[in-house]
């Protein structure tokens, strides 16, 4: 499947959607990994790459924009709901 979310540094920790993916919907990174949406993910917004424990840094495009306010999950929206702009540890 073409890749439908850009990951600009390996630390990334989020993806930035290249269109809108529907909940249960495939996010497709580059380089081949795939794996469902747990919600649906706005065009030009995050999606976790990985599980990112509540306190633990939120990586984009190589730096951080802020800290996980609550665990989230591999497949979630990442946006204020679900992040603070406190730095955490890495």
């Amino acid at each position: 499947m073409k890749p439908n979310v850009v990951v600009i540094k390996e630390q990334d920790n989020v993806a930035v959607a290249l269109e809108d993916i529907p909940g249960g919907g495939v996010v497709a990174v580059p380089g081949g990994d795939e794996f469902p949406a747990r919600e649906k993910i706005p065009y030009s917004h995050k999606v976790a790459l990985s599980d990112i424990p509540s306190g633990c840094t939120v990586r984009k495009y190589g730096e951080s924009i802020g800290c996980a306010s609550l665990d989230i999950r591999k497949g979630a929206w990442v946006h204020t709901h679900n992040l603070t702009v406190e730095a955490g540890p890495s």
